[in-house]
């Protein structure tokens, strides 16, 4: 999981539960993972003791539960980054992934700005502190500041930490998610000879220790989420990513700036995609809760919905298009060129992991959102959802052209 972060000049609706059915088929719904060995986690015993006392529970209150628990959440404590970790980011992978960024130094130095990072992780706040700044100033925990720490970067910008976007102040801003959508709940439906029904979460009556998936006998309220139009016989639906586009094109329309957003993802095709990940291997999700990371690919065509007309929206693009795009051949020729053996492997290694279409080149997409007259000189389009760049080329959605 990574950060929203929001890069500011100047100065979450909770989505409804559903309501549990008092009875419930006894129907797997299969995880689509290979059975590995259980481990009674303390995780595991307490989602076993709310599922007793509550009945099943959803598979977005799963992942709530799994990863965000204020005292067994996996994203809490764990230390999950690198190659010791059970996953690994673009910047990580390569420096030509974010490298640009050092570069905007000289021209941000004279200008009003501060960063606000959005991180529930704990343990990820303090990995983000010791690589952004020199020292970090701890804040004790008042319940009335929404600012849990702050400091100042190596480069003497004002820097915060919130646990949620909406305590984050506003102002023209740039926003940037990487890999924050798609750890956020969703809701799985399966289409059924009754109707739509919703996958929950229960105890297996076959091993008292162990979860297993189950199919809602009736209609749930998440249901509203679908689509009259839908095709697929599976959907994942995530609420909060909807609350969240909301927030971030209602900022961005009152207040001007940008979001820009690189995640896994699809444009309202794919089915199951809920998986987990341990030791940087496929992990079964229902399978030691509290130990593996738990991920679900973003739905873009959902997110271009709720953003409502109130902005533009570009993408989603693949990973490797909006690189290109940006320039990463003629950076990587650069860095080649005075770089030794050893370092030249490492380069094209990394440029071959986030490049190539059978790793994260086609995977990974990016999706922005922005001001209608950023594109359109003014005038709002009829019909944002279908929005193209008329006027103004966005760097990284249009072929890159040297002056």
């Amino acid at each position: 999981m990574s950060v929203l972060a929001r890069v500011g000049v100047g100065p979450l609706c909770v989505a409804a539960r559903a309501v549990m059915p008092c009875f419930w088929r006894g129907k797997y719904f299969s995880s689509g993972r290979e059975p590995v060995e259980n481990q009674v986690t303390p995780m595991l015993r307490h989602l076993i003791y709310k599922i007793k006392a509550t009945g099943p529970i959803t598979v977005a209150e799963y992942m709530k539960e799994v990863l965000t628990n204020p005292a067994k959440g996996y994203y809490v404590y764990r230390d999950m980054l690198g190659e010791k970790g059970d996953f690994i980011t673009s910047p990580e992978i390569s420096q030509i992934f974010g490298e640009v960024f050092s570069q905007l130094g000289s021209v941000l130095k004279n200008c009003d700005i501060s960063v606000h990072l959005v991180e529930v992780s704990e343990k990820l706040s303090e990995v983000q502190a010791s690589a952004l700044m020199e020292e970090k100033v701890p804040l004790e925990r008042d319940p009335g500041s929404s600012v849990y720490m702050k400091g100042v970067t190596k480069s003497g910008i004002p820097i915060s930490w919130y646990r949620d976007l909406q305590d984050v102040p506003e102002g023209y801003g740039f926003y940037l998610a990487h890999e924050f959508f798609d750890v956020l709940p969703v809701h799985k439906f399966q289409k059924t000879p009754q109707g739509w029904r919703e996958v929950f979460v229960d105890i297996d009556p076959q091993a008292s220790d162990k979860l297993r998936f189950v199919l809602a006998p009736c209609v749930t309220p998440a249901e509203v989420f679908i689509q009259p139009d839908e095709t697929r016989d599976h959907v994942e639906v995530c609420p909060e990513a909807g609350v969240t586009i909301q927030e971030l094109s209602q900022r961005i329309a009152r207040t001007g700036g940008a979001a820009l957003i690189a995640d896994y993802g699809h444009d309202g095709t794919k089915t199951d995609t809920f998986r987990g990940f341990c030791g940087h291997k496929l992990h079964d999700v229902l399978v030691a809760p509290g130990t593996a990371d738990l991920t679900a690919d973003v739905d873009f065509s959902y997110l271009r919905r709720m953003a409502e007309g109130k902005v533009a929206s570009l993408g989603p693009i693949k990973q490797q298009t909006f690189l290109k795009n940006m320039g990463i051949d003629v950076r990587l020729k650069v860095l080649l060129d005075k770089s030794d053996e050893p370092s030249r492997q490492q380069l094209l290694q990394g440029y071959d992991m986030l490049m190539n279409p059978k790793k994260m080149g086609e995977r990974f997409h990016f999706f922005a959102l922005l001001p209608h007259q950023r594109l359109h000189g003014g005038s709002h389009p009829t019909n944002a959802c279908q929005s193209k760049p008329s006027l103004s080329p966005v760097a990284g959605f249009g072929e890159l052209a040297w002056r």
